[in-house]
């Protein structure tokens, strides 16, 4: 009887830590990489195979919002430093640093900018919003869409590790004109 009960106990950690955290009324503003919600109020959540048929059709935009990984401060003079490549869903544009929880005034402008673009003003076109498995960048980015008013609106959780684990393309991107916030 013990035994039922303790592993009964476990069974209810276990399905607790599985099941995803409840939708945010607000931004994500720390601790990026964990379980994300399941929902995303103004938009839609899409698993692989619904992601793979919008880009198989042409049919949305996809943008990746995976922060950039900075220079690191203090490196002397004449360093040589590249930034980590990022592989991404083929065709997609890459606008990072655009899923922090708050963004200053340059990073608001830059992502809003750069959403008019893609969306060639059509708020009515699908965008399809993605970063990595279990990141709150692509959930911020996409409710900040919804917020500056775009209807069709997708968030792929998934991002490019479940695009990759279905074993589809992925190609080596470089970030759209972000702004430096340093001047």
């Amino acid at each position: 009887m013990r035994r039922r009960a303790v592993l009964g106990g476990v069974l209810l950690i276990v399905a607790a830590a599985a099941s995803p955290p409840p939708e945010p009324s607000g931004y994500r503003t720390q601790d990026y990489r964990g379980p994300v919600p399941a929902t995303l109020a103004g938009g839609r959540v899409i698993s692989t195979p619904q992601a793979r048929a919008l880009w198989q059709a042409h049919s949305a935009v996809f943008i990746d919002v995976m922060p950039q990984t900075p220079r690191p401060a203090g490196l002397p003079a004449g360093t040589i430093w590249r930034p980590r490549p990022r592989r991404d869903i083929p065709g997609s544009i890459w606008l990072p640093d655009v899923g922090y929880g708050a963004l200053a005034e340059r990073m608001q402008a830059y992502f809003a900018r750069h959403l008019q673009q893609a969306s060639k003003g059509a708020h009515d076109r699908t965008l399809v919003f993605y970063c990595l498995a279990d990141c709150w960048h692509s959930w911020n980015a996409a409710k900040r869409a919804v917020g500056l008013g775009y209807t069709a609106v997708a968030w792929y959780p998934g991002g490019t590790d479940a695009w990759e684990a279905a074993g589809l393309p992925l190609e080596l991107r470089h970030p759209e004109d972000r702004p430096n916030l340093t001047e």
